[in-house]
């Protein structure tokens, strides 16, 4: 078994509904535009959309032996993804999403089921030295898999494996515990509210109405990051992408215009552009553009892969 790359995280169904998703209590009936069940999890959707670039792709997350773990199952082998699930799943029900989908934003109601199961141990040393490189998703959703994550990472570094982390939104608010992962970790993948959160700042800055002071406030952040060896890499919506790296580095690449559908995921499919263009030996400065290409495309249906964009499509609208 080899791989170019091993996700390792979170994989359950998402049910993503579209129109009037802003609830009314009161036993008020509301007519929706779509209803659409698919792959979801962050882990999962990273790990798809790496397949579809071409990439020898695993993905290590905890499904239990239900409905939808199967449906779990059904979509990844659709899409290649070799899925490794651990024993620590035990007989806990897979994970649902509930993504209330507008456009320009969503709301999402997690049922967290099997997704809190997944352990350090999980990630032995075996799957490691399988992989190029590892990444790893809903962090917060993981606190098995938090308290020992920079363990996971010293071992990677141990055995040649690079790393990536998206830590994704912290439910709790907390945002702790994690400069001794960022330290062992080699790409950190926030959108601009995580990385003013894990910084100390205030994510509400990153929709501030000051274009300006949330730029200041993002490099500031990103910088803090950078000086002790992480390279940052920023997915910003519409904005597009941008990278900071230890010596001074930084590139930027815009986001591609498109009819959007649905967000749910985008930023999944830019970790999965990234990460395929960095794993082909491309620069920073093409890994960067191929991303916000990658997360753009990825929006023109519902879910997070419906729309995952191929090689061509990210060759040819990269240039």
């Amino acid at each position: 078994m080899q791989l170019d790359v091993l996700v390792v995280g979170d994989a359950n169904p998402d049910l993503v509904l579209r129109g009037d998703v802003r609830p009314r209590f009161g036993q008020e009936e509301q007519l929706l535009d779509a209803a659409d069940l698919v792959l979801g999890g962050s882990a999962a959707i990273t790990a798809a959309g790496c397949a579809r670039l071409g990439l020898r792709t695993g993905l290590l997350a905890a499904v239990g032996a239900d409905v939808f773990g199967a449906f779990v199952r059904e979509r990844l082998a659709e899409r290649g993804v070799e899925l490794f699930v651990p024993g620590s799943a035990g007989a806990t029900p897979t994970g649902l999403s509930v993504i209330l989908s507008a456009p320009g934003d969503r709301a999402i109601l997690t049922l967290p089921g099997t997704i809190p199961a997944l352990r350090p141990a999980d990630v032995t040393d075996e799957l490691l030295a399988a992989a190029r490189h590892v990444h790893v998703a809903s962090l917060f959703l993981q606190p098995g898999l938090h308290a020992g994550l920079a363990g996971v990472f010293t071992r990677a570094r141990r055995l040649g494996v690079g790393t990536s982390l998206d830590t994704n939104w912290d439910p709790s608010g907390r945002w702790a515990a994690l400069e001794e992962i960022l330290a062992v970790t080699d790409v950190f993948l926030p959108n601009a509210a995580e990385l003013l959160a894990v910084t100390g700042g205030d994510p509400a800055a990153a929709d501030g109405p000051d274009e300006l002071l949330r730029e200041a406030a993002v490099a500031a952040a990103a910088a803090r990051l950078v000086s002790a060896g992480t390279t940052v890499v920023l997915k910003d919506g519409a904005r597009g992408g941008r990278a900071w790296w230890p010596g001074d580095g930084f590139t930027a690449a815009p986001g591609l215009p498109v009819d959007v559908v649905d967000t749910t995921g985008a930023g999944d499919s830019f970790n999965a552009g990234f990460l395929a263009a960095r794993l082909a030996g491309r620069d920073a400065p093409e890994a960067v553009a191929w991303a916000a290409v990658a997360g753009s495309l990825s929006t023109r249906a519902a879910g997070g892969t419906a729309a995952q964009a191929t090689i061509d499509e990210i060759t040819l609208s990269a240039r």
